[in-house]
């Protein structure tokens, strides 16, 4: 039998240093004053804040698969899996570069003693007049068993602007992800095991996720084989009523979720959700006045050198007979 830890987290802002070469002139005259003093040494504390989070994750162990977004580049994301200090580990990475207003993009680490990932990547950029942030399915198979294990990341279109009048476009992303789940059946010759996770910049009582996401609290309509819909069971209502989220912003919300389908929720299924489960993640340290603690860039005035990230992360556990 194996157990399996699965994570989701927006580290926000996980920028390549002000100067970086790589980086498109369209994107430094759009960041130019946003990474005012973004150097080498200021990357790297970041990602030593955050690898000091994904360290300590699975009681020390590190996640078998983490979801990641507002990241800017592949090469960035190895100094974070560089940062790491796992030693059991050995990190792949999946990676889809988007063309966002703003370069961040949604991504996979995996542990690749565990997995195996398909090459191909697929992915959709949800349009709002500009490309905005991304939908991104990586296909896993297990090392245990040989068994598949679909992973899709969501950074969902933001609420500037307001959150009714942005709503459509996390709607259209939402009706995406659904399509997609209704295709994996007939792409891969039958039901498979898929967790959808991601920041969605909606609550789990939102339009977009409930009528369009289709993911829902009740588990036995998920579960049920009658359902001709792609029902996703939604793991974050717990998170509700306890004074609790995954972002704080004047109140707390939970934007960022995990959900599974069908095959995660039944009890004759090859890869299976373990019941309860699912939370956030949030040691002492990375949180200040009861909220999380923000590393945010050297140009605003919350700086925070010791900070992490404005949202916390969350996971699950998958078992595998």
């Amino acid at each position: 039998m194996s157990d399996y830890y699965i994570a989701w987290w927006n580290v926000e802002n996980l920028f390549d240093t002000s100067t970086s070469a790589a980086r498109p002139e369209w994107l430094k005259r759009k960041l130019a004053s946003e990474l005012t003093g973004w150097t080498a040494a200021v990357l790297e504390r970041k990602c030593k804040q955050l690898a000091r989070v994904i360290n300590a994750m699975n009681d020390g162990d590190g996640p078998d698969i983490l979801g990641v977004c507002e990241v800017e580049s592949k090469p960035v994301l190895e100094k974070l899996v560089a940062s790491l200090n796992l030693p059991g580990r050995n990190y792949g990475i999946r990676h889809h570069d988007t063309s966002d207003a703003r370069g961040i993009d949604v991504a996979f680490i995996y542990d690749k003693h565990k997995f195996t990932a398909d090459a191909k990547i697929f992915d959709r950029v949800i349009l709002k007049r500009n490309a905005t942030r991304d939908i991104v399915q990586v296909n896993f198979k297990t090392k245990a068993a040989g068994n598949d294990l679909v992973l899709i990341g969501n950074h969902w279109p933001s609420r500037l602007g307001g959150r009714f009048e942005s709503e459509p476009y996390r709607i259209l992303a939402a009706e995406t992800l659904s399509y997609w789940l209704d295709r994996i059946p007939g792409k891969m010759g039958g039901e498979v095991p898929v967790v959808v996770m991601g920041d969605f910049n909606d609550d789990a009582f939102d339009r977009s996720v409930v009528d369009y996401a289709l993911a829902v609290r009740d588990r036995k309509k998920v579960a049920s084989k009658r359902a001709k819909k792609p029902y996703l069971y939604n793991l974050s209502w717990g998170l509700y009523g306890e004074n609790r989220g995954t972002h704080y912003y004047n109140h707390w919300g939970v934007l960022d979720q995990i959900m599974v389908n069908r095959p995660l929720v039944r009890t004759d299924s090859a890869l299976r959700l373990i019941e309860g489960s699912f939370d956030t993640f949030e040691p002492d340290f990375i949180m200040k006045n009861g909220k999380p603690r923000r590393f945010s860039r050297p140009a605003k005035s919350d700086f925070d050198r010791d900070g992490y990230s404005d949202h916390l992360p969350v996971f699950v556990r998958i078992r595998e007979p």
